[in-house]
């Protein structure tokens, strides 16, 4: 299991295509991947999931990623998530 802290990147709150993206990226790994903030987990295997986390910028969380490809979805997503377009508007 690789863990690793980082600051949530979105302004603005995060939009429905957002997260589509942060799901889709996650689903293409095997391993578990998981938004930790403060005291409650997030699926981001799940669209609906990655919406309840109400992410706001610079908010800190724990990415948690666990299983066979763990190294690599924990740099994709940390790159998606800590990156995550101003106001919903993809990069």
């Amino acid at each position: 299991m690789m863990e690793k802290k980082i600051l949530l990147g979105c302004t603005g709150g995060l939009f429905l295509r957002d997260a589509g993206v942060i799901s889709e990226s996650a689903m293409k790994y095997r391993c578990r991947s998981v938004l930790v903030i403060g005291e409650e987990s997030y699926n981001l295997r799940s669209v609906l999931s990655v919406l309840s986390a109400q992410m706001s910028s610079r908010k800190e969380a724990l990415l948690r990623c666990d299983g066979t490809d763990e190294g690599e979805a924990i740099q994709t997503l940390t790159r998606l998530l800590e990156e995550t377009p101003k106001g919903g508007k993809p990069s």
